[in-house]
């Protein structure tokens, strides 16, 4: 049975690091994978060179052993040749020496070949590995330079993200029926000048239909009757000025009253008595 120490601390992390997700800037991130990324191709560049470098010390052993290889041929030859000399002179003893010498050279040239045909094993198994780490420095290489590519594509792309995100809280805010904070939206600058008006217009009527409203109304009366009076007073006095000589005439201060027709009141209708 596991620990449930050990679980909830599991879990812990596992919420603490989706939260660190959640909240961290891609920008930042992606920074972060293309860093590990050069890391690794560091890593595997250097192991590469490694093998390379292990395959150019076995290369340059082996080539050493060949010269001594070749060198203790000549040897061997060369003992050979001395002692078939000193045979055909007869010295026994410089013969017998000479042979030894060439059965020397010749262990030697064994032990040699032996290890060139080990050292040759080996720097074929180097130069495979060589070969392999060299074609994994390319690819590598061609994985980075893909995701530096993909860098560049993904900033342009959060870069477009934001920008639609700002578009989109800009329509949103725009869209709502009541405005964030205290700054008033349209409909509600509507609403109160509808409500103004509608309440200007309601005093309006409750004003025609009040007493007041009707003292107004005989005034206005009053002030029409008084002028009509006195555009009469001027249009006679203006048909006196263009009478004939000879005529009568009315001084230009006087009004001509008017005869006033049987059966007709003089006396100016009331407005309160309607």
């Amino acid at each position: 049975m596991a620990n449930p120490f050990v679980k909830a601390w599991k879990y812990l992390m596992a919420l603490f690091n989706s939260k660190i997700d959640e909240h961290a800037d891609p920008k930042v991130q992606i920074q972060q994978a293309i860093e590990e990324a050069q890391r690794q191709h560091q890593a595997l560049t250097q192991q590469a060179a490694q093998v390379i470098g292990n395959q150019r010390q076995l290369e340059m052993r082996l080539n050493r052993q060949l010269a001594d290889i070749e060198k203790l041929q000549v040897n061997v030859r060369q003992a050979l040749t001395l002692a078939d000399q000193a045979t055909s002179a007869g010295d026994a003893a410089k013969a017998t020496e000479y042979n030894n010498a060439a059965e020397a050279f010749a262990a030697q040239l064994v032990t040699a070949e032996q290890s060139v045909e080990d050292l040759k094993a080996l720097h074929d198994q180097a130069l495979s590995a060589a070969m392999q780490a060299k074609k994994a420095v390319e690819q590598n290489a061609m994985v980075l330079q893909q995701k530096i590519a993909e860098r560049t594509k993904l900033l342009s792309q959060l870069e477009q993200a934001k920008m639609q995100e700002q578009v989109s809280a800009s329509l949103r805010s725009m869209s709502e029926i009541a405005a964030p904070g205290t700054t008033p939206s349209l409909d509600e600058v509507r609403d109160k000048i509808e409500r103004r008006y509608a309440n200007a217009i309601g005093a309006a009527e409750l004003a025609q239909g009040s007493v007041q409203g009707r003292m107004l109304e005989v005034e206005q009366a009053g002030v029409q009757m008084a002028g009509h009076s006195r555009l009469e007073q001027i249009r006679a006095s203006m048909r006196g000025e263009s009478l004939p000589a000879g005529g009568s005439t009315t001084s230009p201060g006087q009004a001509i009253p008017a005869t006033p027709q049987s059966g007709t009141n003089p006396t100016p209708e009331n407005p309160l008595g309607r």
